[in-house]
């Protein structure tokens, strides 16, 4: 059984990870605002957790299971291997689950996640950035109000992977298809339909080409690199239409309010609102990675 959320009272979240996703992005976000309470933080490298805790006022846990008896729902921020096999553990202890893309490194990891949240009866949400701005909305909501789209295409072309806080590990073993991929597909995805079909070309580590196929007959590129030091990085997805063109920069459009919104929404889902960008949003993204993983390697 989950464990239910009082909206009266801020939502205890634990959260899982240390990194620099967690110290820029989560650890701020959860304790700062008045809708949760961050209420423990457990990491792989307990020196790690125990830095991140004393700057937000909460403790660093020794173990899962006291994360999980301080919290009735758990924040991610650890890479997407380490993140499939723990939201597991913490679907199972009753946690809802507020998951970084991609959920995890293959579909059938994905779908044991989503399989753990529906079985426990957890309440799970993805955490897309690009989703959460308003930009992005605003965008969303001109393309559905348009003409039916013919194409579209978008691009996040970044250095991330040259120099910065993200040259970790996983971003450099697996490349800019699961680390900036899914923000560009599930976006595409959004605003032309559901992605069918996919055919992937180039360098997995450098430079990845995507021509997307949606159910309503559209077609799509998306292109991604983590190798340029483009500045600023260009982010931004357009959709075309017989009369013209609707467009959003994401690289401009995403702020710390995306976050607020994220974390709005998450006390919501938790207290028991179905959310689109949910775990099975995160299944379906991650087939549309396999497959195009499997183009890239069989090139």
């Amino acid at each position: 059984m989950s464990t239910a959320a009082n909206t009266e009272d801020p939502l205890p979240v634990g959260l899982v990870g240390a990194g620099p996703w967690a110290k820029l992005v989560h650890a701020p976000m959860l304790a700062r605002h008045p809708g949760t309470t961050l209420a423990g933080i457990w990491a792989r490298r307990p020196e790690a957790a125990a830095e991140l805790a004393t700057q937000h006022d909460t403790v660093a846990c020794a173990t899962l299971d006291e994360l999980f008896d301080r919290c009735a729902a758990v924040s991610f921020a650890v890479p997407p291997s380490v993140q499939a096999e723990l939201a597991v553990q913490a679907a199972r202890a009753g946690k809802h689950l507020l998951l970084e893309k991609p959920v995890a490194l293959t579909t059938e990891a994905a779908r044991q996640v989503a399989d753990a949240a529906d079985e426990a009866g957890v309440r799970t949400q993805v955490l897309l950035s690009w989703r959460y701005a308003a930009p992005v909305r605003e965008f969303l909501a001109d393309v559905g109000a348009g003409d039916a789209p013919v194409g579209g295409r978008g691009a996040f072309l970044t250095g991330g992977a040259l120099m910065g806080p993200f040259t970790t590990p996983w971003r450099l073993e697996h490349g800019p298809l699961l680390d900036l991929g899914p923000h560009v597909i599930d976006l595409l995805d959004a605003a032309l339909g559901r992605v069918t079909n996919v055919k992937a070309h180039g360098d997995p580590l450098r430079w990845v080409g995507l021509l997307l196929e949606h159910d309503t007959g559209a077609v799509s590129e998306a292109s991604l690199t983590a190798h340029s030091m483009v500045m600023p990085p260009r982010a931004r997805v357009e959709v075309y239409t017989e009369a013209g063109a609707v467009d959003v920069d994401t690289g401009a459009g995403v702020g710390p309010e995306a976050f607020v919104t994220v974390v709005d929404e998450f006390v919501r889902t938790a207290a028991g609102t179905p959310h689109p960008l949910d775990v099975h949003r995160g299944v379906h993204l991650q087939a549309v990675l396999d497959a195009a993983l499997h183009d890239l390697n069989a090139g």
